[in-house]
């Protein structure tokens, strides 16, 4: 019978009660309301088991979002049993919803899979029951649940879903949400496996887990030292493929792959579906089908995006500090590019009165667990961090974040600005950059295809001219030494050597060591004399010269173990590579490495 309770107005804090206390078959109902019509559960058309519509309504998400919209129905089992699973390419922006799109439909199919198995195992107790009775004889007893803690019924675990992170809070996060939707789930257990965290806690969660979110090195780790087998995979998700790559982790990808060879299904989630992904993808995937929700090219509608030039880093810091005074602020990420910056600031930002710590890959993962929880739990205002933090980190408490080192990569922006306005809310993303940082800042705005629209802070204006423009050729128009006609970025004949907006002056002559700079692979090279000859360069200086990538060689002067170009050319360098021909005619080979010093041979 469910209880009803008439509820007058709003309860005091002293009359506040536990609602988990009290069981979800009870309902509240306000007298002095009427009945308003209740929108139907947007999840109910997935088919998913009632146990995880009850765990999406608890969450409070009613309506599927984009991405759960198409990626939900695309991984369900189908109909047909010869078709099977469809594995699935996902490109998403972060903070869409993209845990529980691939969640949902990998915990239904487990829970189907255990009811059916349960079945089956009632069906053969009854059967030799009858059986037994029959006879004349006792009915068989039911075998006895045996403890998985205990060493002595210890066994390797074996999970029937295995999802991998590039990153320790990533997993951490996803493993956080499959716990939430599990709730009302019996049986089903989900266990996280990261790094830092000690062997024996989690070899005592991997067992009976039917669920396993880790990281690849700890997760191999495991496997072979026998705690996990991973023969009886049937679905695996490999989460921000992108990062995955970038981090190294292909090898133990491929790994992976040969050790969950049986799977059934294999769903990739990534920023996007770049030359690299989708080779990936051909390796470990059967005929994937690709959902591609949007971009990081379209802009977050939800996330004010601000730049302000800073003219040093002494600049940068008082802008920052202006900015973590806004009453607005609940709680904020500031970004910085390394290790040593980030523990810099978060000890500046203690000093000057905020509740600010900071987290980077140096600290143990006990104390980076125990920061994250200070942050969830509103004890920590401000969080300071490394690109760590960059991905998987959910926290809707926070109003803004700062960019206060600029990122290595220009994806890397799109899931820093990600942690804030996530699922729908408002959210602000100041970045900090001096004009050393231009390069980095044209980068962004290359990748995301936004501009930025710089702004000043009253009484903090840069007293530098902002840059503008582009460097490089049909990104520029006219630099002070005149239009670019080396190629798409280079300088080529251009007397500036950047072709455009931010170069004051002609770099010429000696400025760059009145050499040349050719560069064959891509970006801007400033030129040595007017012609911008190499080889006349060289005469002046030095000259250098890419050709496609990596094989950089300098000319002009004795460089150890590169091939010398110019006035110097067919010397053999130092470490005994060979030189092309040139125009000088002699050849020239180490006498003494050590000193490096050069002799003519005979």
């Amino acid at each position: 019978m469910t209880d009803t309770f008439a509820v007058q107005g709003e309860l005091s804090p002293a009359q506040s009660f536990d609602a988990a206390a009290i069981g979800p078959a009870d309902t509240f109902v306000d007298a002095t309301q009427p009945d308003l019509p209740v929108a139907p559960n947007g999840f109910l058309k997935f088919g998913l088991a009632p146990e995880l519509i009850r765990a999406v309504e608890d969450l409070g998400f009613t309506q599927p979002m984009p991405v759960q919209d198409q990626t939900i129905p695309m991984a369900m089992p189908s109909d047909d049993e010869a078709a099977g699973f469809t594995d699935l390419m996902v490109s998403s922006q972060t903070g869409s919803g993209k845990t529980a799109a691939f969640l949902l439909p990998m915990l239904h199919t487990l829970l189907k899979q255990q009811a059916d198995a349960e079945a089956k195992e009632r069906a053969d107790y009854e059967r030799a029951a009858a059986e037994a009775t029959a006879k004349g004889e006792a009915a068989p007893k039911r075998p006895k649940r045996k403890d998985p803690t205990s060493s002595r019924n210890f066994k390797a675990a074996t999970p029937g879903a295995l999802i991998l992170c590039p990153t320790r809070e990533l997993a951490q996060q996803v493993a956080h949400d499959a716990i939430d939707l599990v709730r009302h789930c019996r049986g089903l257990r989900v266990a996280n496996v990261v790094g830092g965290m000690p062997y024996q806690l989690q070899i005592a969660k991997l067992q009976n887990a039917d669920l396993v979110v880790a990281t690849p090195g700890r997760l191999l780790d495991l496997q072979r030292s026998m705690q996990i087998k991973l023969d009886k995979v049937q679905f695996l998700v490999v989460d921000e493929a992108d990062r995955m790559l970038d981090l190294g982790f292909a090898d133990d990808l491929a790994e992976v792959n040969k050790l969950t060879i049986e799977r059934k299904q294999t769903m990739m989630f990534s920023a996007t579906f770049a030359p690299r992904i989708q080779q990936l993808a051909a390796r470990v995937m059967r005929q994937p089908r690709k959902i591609q929700i949007d971009n990081p090219q379209e802009k977050h509608v939800n996330i004010k995006q601000m730049l302000f030039w800073a003219d040093s880093a002494q600049h940068k810091r008082k802008l920052l500090d202006h900015w973590l005074r806004d009453t607005t602020i609940n709680q904020a990420i500031v970004f910085a590019s390394t290790q040593i910056e980030c523990d810099g600031l978060a000890n500046d930002l203690q000093q000057a009165g905020f509740d600010a710590v900071a987290l980077h890959g140096a600290l143990s993962q006990g104390l980076r667990n125990r920061r994250l929880m200070a942050l969830r739990q509103g004890q920590v205002q401000v969080l300071v961090a490394t690109d760590v933090a960059a991905r998987g980190l959910d926290v809707p408490t926070i109003t803004h974040v700062f960019n206060y080192g600029l990122p290595m990569k220009a994806e890397d922006y799109t899931h820093r600005i990600g942690r804030t306005g996530r699922a729908g809310r408002d959210g602000l993303a100041v970045t900090f950059a001096e004009v050393r940082d231009r390069r980095k800042i044209f980068d962004i705005e290359g990748y995301t295809r936004q501009p930025f629209k710089a702004e000043t802070v009253p009484g903090l204006e840069p007293q530098q001219r902002a840059p503008q423009g582009r460097p490089g050729g049909d990104f520029a128009g006219r630099g002070p030494g005149g239009p670019s006609r080396g190629g798409k970025f280079g300088a080529g004949r251009s007397g500036s050597g950047f072709g455009g907006g931010f170069a004051d002056k002609p770099v010429r002559g000696r400025s760059f060591g009145g050499g040349s700079y050719q560069n064959a692979g891509g970006f801007a090279a400033p030129a040595g004399d007017d012609r911008g000859d190499s080889r006349n360069g060289a005469r002046e200086g030095f000259s250098y010269e890419r050709k496609g990538g990596f094989n950089d060689r300098f000319a002009g002067g004795r460089s150890e173990g590169f091939a010398p170009r110019g006035d110097f050319a067919d010397r053999k360098p130092a470490f005994g590579k060979p030189a092309r021909p040139g125009n000088g005619g002699k050849v020239f080979v180490p006498r003494d490495v050590k000193k490096r010093a050069y002799k003519p041979a005979d």
